[in-house]
Formats: structure tokens, sequence, C-alpha cells
């Protein structure tokens, strides 16, 4: 008969037993012989070779955005942000857009009076421009977006409006900050999109007159097979672009803003991970006839989710970048960095993939 007495004595030396067994260098048991495996140091678990891609030199910056959430930062938390991209080798940021609709980033009276767009809590530019000179980056500004493209597919509505910031941002800020160093023009087209060439042409041309020639920057989606609404349930679509469709269309569009642009970053999220090398190369070879940098915008956002968005898993993002340093691209960006690789961001996966890229490029 077991008493209470024996029962613990019994299941204290069990426990004692399991708890050694485990303690043993990764031992496996099989049939009556142990076999143990040799142990794996920490500092060397990855099974492929490390930093054999490009790295992430670059970030959107997306406050004014309405697909992801705000995440309410005041100037401590995008100091220690800043902080946190330049420890990666981060050297330029890119604000995504000065405003959409009626959100704006800084107080411009144009919009506001024009356009009837809300007073900003705080100026974000002057912000971004203060931490930029602070940890020594390069400031790119993203135009206003006035939500019209979207509505009505015609882009004329972006140059009508962007001629008055373009002038009203470089008067107030483009002298006063060491860092303002380019444009990006925001609008975000792919092929066959309505006046796309007349309408970056002419803002790409303003931005750089008025500057004496800052670089400008674009980054287009590619028309692949997860080219799909944000707001549906679909993952996929059948209609998705040929790498040759690609290349004559982008080729024709490439031909007529080339003159104003100086770097292209297309989306790497809307094409399959064995589709990368075939649209990269064509990318590079497009931007190296036209004399424009190829960058690539490495989202490390998920695409292949029904939940819209979360941070990306790290051999995805792993991927993609592998194969931009395959094809010689100049520069790696990310949409965006506070959100989806912070340690501080909202997501709590964010910080987890920080650490999985440090670990992967030896940082």
């Amino acid at each position: 008969m077991i008493t209470q007495k024996n029962r613990r004595d019994f299941l204290t030396k069990s426990s004692a037993i399991g708890l050694s067994a485990l303690s043993l260098p990764l031992a496996s048991f099989a049939g009556n012989e142990c076999v143990t495996e040799p142990v794996i140091d920490s500092a060397s678990k990855l099974i492929v070779p490390k930093g054999n891609a490009l790295p992430i030199t670059g970030t959107f910056l997306d406050e004014i955005s309405h697909d992801i959430p705000h995440q309410n930062w005041g100037e401590k938390e995008w100091d220690k942000d800043f902080a946190f991209m330049k420890a990666v080798g981060i050297d330029t940021v890119i604000m995504i857009r000065s405003g959409y609709r009626r959100f704006i980033t800084y107080p411009s009276e144009y919009l506001i009076k024009k356009r009837g767009c809300y007073i900003p809590s705080i100026d974000l530019v002057d912000l971004f421009l203060r931490l930029a000179d602070k940890h020594k980056m390069k400031f790119y500004f993203g135009l206003y977006d006035s939500g019209k493209y979207w509505d009505t597919g015609d882009l004329s509505w972006e140059v009508e409006d962007n001629k008055y910031v373009i002038d009203e941002i470089w008067k107030k800020y483009g002298s006063k900050y060491k860092s303002f160093q380019g444009w990006y023009i925001s609008g975000e087209i792919s092929r066959k999109t309505k006046g796309a060439i007349g309408a970056f042409h002419a803002m790409g041309k303003q931005c750089k007159d008025i500057s004496g020639g800052l670089p400008t920057l674009i980054s287009p989606w590619i028309d692949g097979k997860k080219a799909v609404a944000a707001a549906g349930s679909n993952l996929t679509k059948e209609d998705a672009v040929s790498v040759q469709e690609h290349e004559r269309e982008w080729g024709e569009i490439f031909d007529g803003i080339h003159d104003v642009v100086d770097a292209c970053a297309f989306q790497d999220g809307h094409i399959d991970y064995d589709e990368l090398d075939a649209f990269f190369s064509v990318n590079k070879k497009l931007a190296d006839k036209y004399g424009m940098q190829c960058w690539t915008n490495a989202e490390t956002f998920d695409r292949d989710m029904p939940i819209k968005f979360f941070p990306i898993k790290f051999d995805k993002l792993r991927l993609k970048l592998e194969a931009a340093k395959r094809a010689g691209y100049y520069k790696g960006i990310t949409f965006e960095f506070p959100h989806f690789m912070s340690p501080q961001s909202s997501y709590l996966q964010a910080g987890h993939l920080y650490n999985r890229y440090k670990e992967y490029f030896n940082i």
C-alpha cells in the first residue's frame, strides 16, 4: 500500500530524474542507446551564411497613415527610435507623405486654407529634421497626397497641390537643416497609371529646380500576384503582370521621367519569393539603361496573412534582401522601421525581427 508520504517521495524522485535527463547535453534515447548530439553554440545557430544580403540603410516614416495604427509617439520616443535605426546602419529617413487628405505633418498655410486640413499638434517635419541632424542622417521629404488620385485615378490633383507644398516646404525648412537631402514623390503608382509620366515629371522637376538639384525618389508597386486591395480578403489575384510586360511598361515610364527622378525603389511585397530574381534583374537593367539608381523597398510587413498588417517573418525578409544583393541593387530601404522593426513598436514581433536582423548581419 502506497502512503501519502511514499507517494510524495516517489513523485519527488521521479521529478529529479526527469530534470536530470533534460539537463543532459541534447541527448536522445533510441532503445537502450543514448545518442548525444553536438551542442550548438548560441552565436552560430544560423544554418545559412550570415550577412549575405543587401542591408537596410533607409526607412520610410509613416505618421500620416490610413491602414496601420498610429503609435502616438512624441519627441522622446522618436529620438529613441532614431537611435535604434542608427544602431543597425540606417542613414536615411524618408517621410512617406507630408499629408494625407486632411491630416498633415506640418502647419501648412496653403493646405489649411485651401484644402481645409487640420492643424497638427506638433510640427513633425521640423521634429524629423532636427532628429536627422542630431543622428547624422539624410532626410527625404515626402510630398502631399490629397487622396483624390485614389478616388478618381487622376494625378493632376497631386501636381496642383504640390506646386504650393514644394515651394512652401523649401522656404520653411530647406536651408535651415543640413539633413534635408532629398525628395520623395509620394504617389504610389504602378503600370498603366493614367497621367503618371507627366505628373511625376512635373513634380520631380519642381523639386530639383527649387532645391538646386537635390535627388528625387519614387517607390512604385509591381502589379504582381499579391497586388490586391488592402481592405479585401484575397491574398492573391490571377491577372498578375508578366516579367516581359513589366519590363516593357516600366521602360516607357522610366524613359519619360529619368531626367528628373534619380532613384526607384520598387515595393518588393507584391511578387512571390520565387519571382524575386526575375523581376529584380529587370528592375536593375531598366535603372542602368536610364541612368537611375536601383533601390529596393524591402517591406517589413507580411502580405501573406489575412490579417493586415503584421511584422514579416525574418526568413521572408532575408530572401528578399538576398535577392536584392544578387541583382546588384544600390540601396535597401524599408516600409517601415518604426512600426514593423523597432524594439519599441506597438507590435511585439517587431522587436524580435530587429534582433533576428542584428544576428544575421552580425551587428
